[in-house]
């Protein structure tokens, strides 16, 4: 078990970056405790929180494995055993598609319900949101140095997007109504990958051998890393150093591969995570122009923080304005990695407390 140091998050309205919710609240509860949790293909983390005086307080947290558990009760209960401190409501960002009280993972085997977790949890109110709509609503909690800036633009107002590659590949919206940001889920990711360069086209030959579909999230995430490695290390015809692949017996594929292209031990590793940014680069800029996000474009995930050294802004910058008569528009936009990892948490914590 672990805790947050210092964590208190604002009231909601006094953001920069304000949000609208579903329940029409603009301001937090003077009390109660709720929690959060955001459960993605690798891990899962759960945090609990008390209201005080209209501000969220961590209290404390755990991250582990999703698969350490067979099911997501089970890990609450693990998590949450002290019956003194009652949970008025519960938000869980998921990766996966919400279909009313119900969501199934889409890189992992839990189905979550709702009504059931109330009822076995003894919580009054659970609600399900997708793990980037989660993500959209805690950029409200950010603050300046939370952010590592690739384009400056020129904000005006209007609506911006979220990307964020990590076991799988994660998209999201946020409409300005004029006043407030709406957050909406995507599966965007899942969209077809569009080649551009004859080596592009050479990547997707290979992936339709081991796909049906070929999506974005087959190059633009951790398994995609390890796809367009593959891919390389065979078109290439570059031997397999032996100290490599000894690691990628035993270890996470993508950390391994982008370990290897910072410490510029293999041509291969670093040229696969350098067209893994141009991908990441070209799809943001599809999202963009989808969502005319003049508000901003925000690239978040457990990924690209990582590999901040082997980002040349430049050239990502060329990749992601390079769409023709559009260019001049996406010059404007803002686009900002997000450097801390409890973003979808703290969002998941907003929309808990706004549902009391």
């Amino acid at each position: 078990m672990k805790t947050f140091k210092s964590i208190s998050l604002p009231d909601i309205s006094d953001t920069t970056l304000p949000m609208s919710f579903p329940s029409g609240k603009n301001k937090l509860p003077r009390a109660g405790v709720v929690l959060a949790a955001d459960i993605g293909g690798t891990k899962t983390e759960l945090a609990l929180f008390q209201i005080k005086n209209g501000k969220l307080i961590s209290l404390k947290s755990q991250r582990y494995p999703t698969k350490d558990h067979e099911s997501f009760v089970k890990a609450i209960q693990e998590f949450h055993d002290d019956k003194s401190l009652k949970i008025n409501c519960a938000c869980l960002g998921v990766a996966g598609t919400v279909e009313g009280d119900k969501v199934s993972g889409t890189n992992f085997a839990w189905e979550i319900d709702a009504k059931k977790l109330q009822k076995d949890l003894k919580i009054k109110t659970v609600l399900l949101i997708n793990d980037l709509q989660a993500n959209a609503y805690g950029l409200s909690a950010l603050k300046t140095s939370d952010f590592e800036t690739i384009s400056k633009g020129k904000r005006e107002a209007g609506n911006a997007v979220v990307i964020s590659p990590g076991t799988g590949l994660g998209e999201a919206g946020l409409f300005w109504d004029g006043s407030k940001f709406n957050p909406y889920a995507s599966e965007g990711g899942h969209c077809n990958f569009a080649p551009r360069t004859d080596l592009d086209v050479e990547l997707f030959k290979f992936l339709t051998k081991k796909f049906d579909h070929v999506s974005w999230e087959r190059v633009i995430s951790g398994r995609g890393i390890m796809n367009i490695y593959e891919f390389l290390r065979q078109f290439r015809k570059a031997k397999e150093p032996k100290w490599l692949k000894e690691q990628l017996k035993i270890d996470n594929s993508a950390k391994i591969i982008s370990a290897a292209a910072l410490e510029k031990k293999d041509a291969v590793c670093e040229e696969t995570i350098q067209l893994f940014l141009k991908y990441l680069a070209v799809e943001a800029s599809e999202l963009a122009l989808k969502g005319k996000a003049t508000g901003g474009i925000f690239i978040g995930g457990g990924i690209v923080p990582k590999i901040l050294p082997l980002i040349d802004k430049k050239e990502f910058y060329e990749n992601f304005i390079n769409v023709g008569r559009m260019k001049n528009l996406l010059k404007n936009i803002p686009v900002k990695i997000v450097l801390n990892d409890k973003t979808a948490l703290m969002g998941a914590a907003y929309y808990a407390a706004m549902g009391l």
